[in-house]
């Protein structure tokens, strides 16, 4: 028998599932993250600490990141844009379920890329056209698998992976958010 080694340790998620069905308040986590304007349209976001498992918890170290618009926009191209961020958030969440998935289910991978791309009409946001909405019109995710699987195995790592992924159900489904002033 082949060992499997994507890098995921699955017994791990396993047993954390085991322990949550019987305490399901300490599956309630709170993702922070703190954004600093620095100037023109260049913001400065950190990501340190969280809450779960009934407790504050915290990264190893803080992860910061810019947020700018580029040149075309007469800004300063800083960092990439927010909405690109989204991007990120969907390609890592659904790269990331896919080696979960893979390991559990027994197939070495030896590459795993996804390209996202994010339609975007901004005449929505510049107030051109209010019937244009804001955000993308649309989000194609595309991957390209090498592994010891058949194509059908691999289009189920990765429809398991978006039905699992938090980010691909944030995007597709309502989500309340609240905006106040402190």
């Amino acid at each position: 028998m082949t060992v499997v080694d994507n890098g995921v340790n699955v017994q791990a998620l396993l047993d954390a599932r085991e322990v949550l069905k019987g305490a399901p308040e300490a599956a309630q986590f709170t993702w922070r993250a703190t954004s600093k304007w620095e100037d023109g349209v260049h913001s400065t976001t950190k990501i340190q600490n969280f809450y779960g498992l009934g407790q504050d918890q915290q990264h190893k170290a803080e992860a910061v990141f810019d947020a700018d618009h580029p040149e075309v926009f007469a800004a300063r191209d800083q960092g990439i844009t927010p909405i690109e961020y989204l991007l990120v958030g969907l390609a890592s969440c659904l790269t990331a379920g896919v080696a979960s998935v893979a390991q559990n289910r027994g197939i070495q991978l030896r590459s795993v890329e996804a390209v996202v791309e994010g339609n975007h009409d901004i005449r929505g946001i510049l107030g051109v056209d209010s019937d244009v909405r804001n955000g993308y019109n649309d989000i194609k995710v595309t991957f390209s698998i090498d592994a010891d699987a058949s194509r059908q195995d691999i289009e189920a790592l990765v429809a398991q992976s978006q039905k699992r992924s938090a980010v691909f159900d944030a995007l597709t489904n309502p989500t309340d958010v609240t905006v106040e002033v402190a």
